[in-house]
């Protein structure tokens, strides 16, 4: 369905050519005639001509309509002016006006920046409105030094799609193309983009292509077949990709991918839920999207990371092996089994995970826990095989949005573990061969919760607190009435402004987030741990709560012991994954007990009486000579 003008970027909404003119694409199937409303009060109209053969596009160019313009739609005899489906920027939010931006006045900075790729990355996950108090993305962009500092190499920042509402999360978008102007203008964003790049890190932006918000979306208003009525999504219609009509819809969405790689300078896209994006034609939108995001990147390299709760690794085969292409996957059997080791609780959706040490092993080693045995919660079998795939293609993490505000308090799990063995699984997580994930202010121990928050209309605010409730009640601890009586109501102003970033607690936090810094350190410039590849990691169980993960490569040897016991002393031990190399004897490099992170301190592990591994705690060894 691409067409239009000659010159311009993509074949839907209103863009300025480069000769000055304005010139205006959009689908509209179910309307005979279109105008665009611009000018005082949106007072003038400019009818758009329907094009021959194109399946409802409408287009034209318009006098009068200039850079900072806003305008919207006339459809048919309606005398309202609907918002542009693909408008780059709704000044007074979704039920406002569009505004015609031009992204050619932003002067990049970035010319050599050569993109970021799926391997040796560390990826952060931020929500704008809530990583600094002035919650902009200029105020963000002002924070970027400190991520590059402590190692992260990637942000992932949560969706910035136009939603309803004062604040959100920012999964209910319904102007997939236009940037929230709650958090600054589309220049703003792009200026977050150029200096992260100018820091080394690279960006990649979660875009959300399962459903649309529940507010604000005036797409039926051009079409009737935006939505499909044969699957059932979990947030509301799911969007038709495959059925009559679908073509159009498809564009929408496959342009929009390009649209952020190449407008914003995005490095790729994390997909939010693909498993709710429903497709039965031949050419999967997933891999429509990945081709187009790739495409739009040109010679920089992409990385393209889904969430996908069923654990399909198809998502990352390539397409001669009937995959669809992209690089990573969100890896939600990690963090469950070490939740489950952290906290002690596996209820709901965490009861089949133990948090044993062969558990935390095996997620290590293969990434997937199931990869295709029967999930008992679910009551049928969970994930596909992955025994094949690199490390790199899963993302590691102890919290991310979800699992943080899937609880009554959406506390961290630096209010909920103990000191030694959250220090202990943060070593495991960031010294593995998978791409590790770290949550906006993980890296110093944020106390700050981070739960729901979504400003909706009074009706709707009320359905949404009651799913809320209804959601958390799937664990009987939350259930309770004193639990829910702790729950924050999604659509009070406090709810959000409690989950905002405390950057002060960074300062008192020195230990931990040293911790952090050290152990990216390591992950980075030592050749055992930076190589992440997972056929140079060997594992085995030494105790009841203990394993030892070997991390063996021409180019350096590691031992990494995790205890999360007691004291462990082993006089001997017939495990071979824990001898040294010919004539080296083993020495301590990192201890997750160092009184500089907070700990106690750590004693010799290899002697001649034996092994001796702290309680609670993590050690790195490294073979050394014997004199």
């Amino acid at each position: 369905m691409t067409g239009g003008a000659a010159g311009r970027r993509f074949p839907i909404g209103a863009e300025l050519l480069p000769d000055g003119r304005a010139h205006v694409r959009v689908w509209a199937p179910a309307r005979q005639r279109v105008a665009v409303a611009h000018g005082p009060g949106l007072s003038c109209a400019a009818p758009l001509s329907a094009e021959k053969d194109g399946e409802g596009m409408f287009s034209g160019f318009v006098d009068g309509l200039a850079e900072g313009t806003t305008y919207g739609f006339r459809l048919d005899d309606d005398p309202r002016a609907y918002p542009d489906p693909a408008s780059r920027f709704q000044p007074e939010g979704p039920h406002g006006p569009s505004e015609l931006i031009d992204p050619t006045r932003f002067r990049w900075t970035d010319q050599e920046w050569k993109g970021v790729g799926p391997r040796g990355q560390v990826i952060y996950e931020l929500h704008v409105g809530t990583f600094t108090p002035e919650g902009t993305y200029a105020a963000a962009t002002e924070r970027l030094p400190m991520l590059a500092d402590v190692g992260v190499t990637v942000i992932e920042m949560m969706p910035v799609s136009e939603f309803t509402g004062r604040f959100g999360w920012g999964y209910d978008g319904v102007d997939l193309w236009a940037p929230t102007h709650l958090y600054g203008r589309p220049d703003d964003l792009r200026r977050f983009v150029d200096r992260a790049h100018g820091l080394g890190l690279g960006v990649i932006l979660d875009v959300v292509y399962n459903h649309f918000g529940p507010d604000g979306n005036y797409l039926p208003q051009f079409s009737k077949t935006y939505f499909s009525d044969r699957y059932d999504n979990e947030w509301g219609e799911a969007i038709n990709f495959d059925g009559p009509g679908s073509p159009g819809v498809r564009e929408l969405c496959i342009e929009n991918a390009g649209y952020w790689v190449q407008e914003f300078h995005f490095d790729g896209l994390r997909l939010d839920a693909t498993q709710q994006i429903f497709d039965a034609s031949p050419d999967h939108l997933v891999a429509a999207i990945g081709r187009r995001a790739r495409a739009a990147a040109g010679t920089r390299a992409c990385l393209l990371v889904a969430e996908n709760e069923p654990q399909e690794t198809r998502m990352v085969r390539a397409a001669e092996a009937g995959g669809y292409g992209l690089d990573a996957l969100w890896n939600d059997d990690f963090h469950h089994t070490a939740r489950v080791a952290l906290t002690g609780h596996n209820e709901a959706y965490y009861s089949d995970y133990q948090g044993t040490p062969q558990e935390i092993l095996s997620g290590v080693k293969w990434g997937y826990l199931y990869q295709g045995q029967r999930y008992a919660w679910q009551k049928h079998r969970r994930g596909t095989p992955a025994l094949d795939l690199p490390a790199s293609a899963f993302v590691t993490f102890l919290e991310n949005h979800d699992q943080v505000a899937n609880s009554v308090r959406g506390e961290r799990l630096a209010t909920l573990a103990s000191p030694g063995l959250l220090r202990a699984m943060t070593a495991v997580t960031l010294l593995g061969p998978s791409t590790p994930m770290l949550f906006q202010g993980q890296e110093w121990g944020s106390t700050r919760p981070f739960v729901y928050f979504a400003d909706h209309r009074p009706e709707l605010a009320r359905a949404v607190n009651e799913g809320r409730r209804k959601f958390l009640s799937q664990f009987p601890s939350c259930a309770t009435a004193a639990a829910q009586a702790q729950v924050m109501t999604p659509h009070e102003e406090a709810t959000y402004a409690a989950c905002k970033l405390d950057w002060s607690e960074r300062d008192r936090n020195a230990a931990t987030l040293a911790l952090h810094r050290d152990l990216l350190r390591l992950r980075r410039e030592d050749p055992a741990f930076s190589r992440g590849e997972r056929d140079c990691v060997h594992g085995a169980v030494i105790d009841r709560e203990a394993l030892v993960l070997r991390f063996a490569c021409p180019a350096g040897d590691r031992l990494l012991i995790v205890n999360l016991g007691r004291d462990l002393a082993l006089p001997s031990i017939a495990e071979p994954l824990l001898a040294p190399p010919f004539q080296h004897r083993w020495r301590t490099l990192w201890s997750s007990e160092d009184p500089r992170y907070g700990g106690q301190g750590t004693g010799p592990a290899d002697s001649d009486a034996g092994f001796v591994f702290p309680g609670h705690a993590s050690i790195v060894l490294s073979p050394e000579p014997i004199a």
